[in-house]
Formats: C-alpha cells, structure tokens, sequence
C-alpha cells in the first residue's frame, strides 16, 4: 500500500468518512493525520505518505464526507467563501449588517459555506471530533496497533490539539492550530504535544501563553518552536504562505518527535 487507497469507516451518526489510508498495516504505531479547511487535498496525502515511509499506518480521514458537504466544500467554494468574509474588518464579523452585506454579494453556496464553516464551525467542529474519534477506533479495532499518534494543520491543527485531550494519544503534533475550548482538558492528554507555529500569525499566537499555562498548570509536556517571519500554513508546498526552510525544519522536528514517541 505505497500510494496508498481511499477507504470508508462507518461514523456515529450512521454514515460513513472516506479516509486515505496509506502505510504498513501490520504496523504496531498508527497516525492520524486530520486536514486543512480545504479537505483531503494532496498536500494531507503527501504528508500522510511521507510519515507511512517511516514505518506507520496512516489515516487522513475526509472530514467533508457527507454526501451533502462533498460538493459544497469545495476548494474553489472555500476559498471565494473566505475572501467574502476575510474581506469584513474582524472587529465586525459578529456585526449583522457587515455579514449581510457580504452575504448579498455571495452566492447560495458561498452562503451556505460561510454559515457553516466560518461562523458556525464550532457547531462543525463538534461533529468532525466524533468522526475523528471513531477513525481512532476504526485503526484500533481493525489494526490493534498499540501505539497512537495524531497531527492536524491549520484547523486540523486545533482538532488534533482538541481530540489529544478526550483519546490516549501517545503524541500530538499541532501545526499552527487554535487552542481547545476547554484548556482544563489538557490534564487528560496521555502523551506529549509538538506545537509548531508561524512567528506572523497573530489570531493563533495569541492563544500560546494561555497554552504554555495550561501544561505547566497540569504538569503535561510539550515543546515548542516559532519560525519568524513565517505566515500561517508556512507547511504548505501547494499554498501561497509556503516556506520551504520552515516547512522542511517543521518535518524533521515531526518526524523525529513521533520516532521517539510512537516507536
């Protein structure tokens, strides 16, 4: 399974997530690695490969499965949606004109990707951490791996952050990803935590101190590294922030925490 293959677990509402699954099944260390805004692009399949050549099983589940939500979030719907609403000074995006008026130039889609994803992605959230946890137990009851690793971008970076502190992960990896809403859950985390962050991205860095606290409050682990002058989804090698050096420096540290970790 070197190219590995798109597969189907069943979830807890009764549909299924298709997932790419690539890696040695016999492995006794699994990872999942939880996506961007933009679904299961081949930037998350081409991490996902290159943490399967280290010796895991590896599972980037498509959060946007549904049959209703494989349409409309579109990477090309996504990213007109978050023009609309990014183009909204921030201290106005809870403003009811100023969101009406970017609806008004939106289409019904980019509506609908806006009320969902960008205001109502708490709601969305909530729903992706459930299907995130039964692709932990798909692995653990098809593939009785022993060891469990997780590692998410941008807002996969939060939920990978935010599953860590509900399932025993033996290691988590945030890549530029928001707190969970509950800091007090961290005293739940099993395993280390690998945070890795943009030195110009001031709505994630400003929930760092408040982070940092919360480990040393519950005497948790984590390590840290900030690259300057980096932007937001500096990991990227198909989006517009990459940073090779960055990106490149931000592999080595991943692959090595998990080797320590997971092997």
């Amino acid at each position: 399974m070197e190219n590995g293959e798109i597969i189907e677990y069943p979830t807890f509402d009764g549909s299924s997530v298709k997932a790419f699954l690539v890696g040695d099944k016999s492995s006794k260390s699994a990872v999942i690695v939880v996506q961007e805004i933009w679904g299961l692009t081949n930037y998350i399949k081409n991490y996902s490969r290159r943490l399967a050549s280290l010796g895991f099983l590896v599972l980037a589940p498509h959060l946007y499965s549904r049959k209703e939500e494989s349409d409309l979030f579109s990477q090309e719907n996504i990213a007109m949606s978050m023009r609309l609403f990014f183009e909204i000074p921030p201290e106005k995006r809870g403003d009811k004109d100023s969101i009406s008026a970017a609806m008004e130039r939106a289409t019904p889609e980019q509506r609908e990707v806006i009320t969902r994803l960008m205001m109502g992605r708490g709601k969305l959230e909530e729903r992706m951490i459930k299907d995130l946890a039964m692709g932990y137990d798909f692995l653990k009851r098809d593939f009785g791996q022993t060891k469990y690793g997780v590692v998410g971008f941008c807002m996969g970076g939060g939920l990978s952050f935010r599953i860590s502190t509900h399932l025993p992960f033996d290691a988590t990896v945030v890549y530029y990803g928001a707190n969970p809403p509950e800091l007090g859950d961290v005293l739940k985390m099993r395993g280390p935590m690998l945070g890795l962050y943009a030195g110009e991205d001031p709505n994630i860095n400003k929930g760092i101190p408040d982070a940092i606290n919360s480990f040393l409050k519950y005497k948790k682990q984590i390590e840290l590294k900030i690259y300057p002058n980096t932007r937001h989804a500096f990991a990227n090698n198909d989006g517009a922030a990459y940073d090779k050096e960055a990106s490149e420096d931000a592999w080595d540290k991943a692959s090595s925490f998990f080797g320590k970790y997971l092997k």
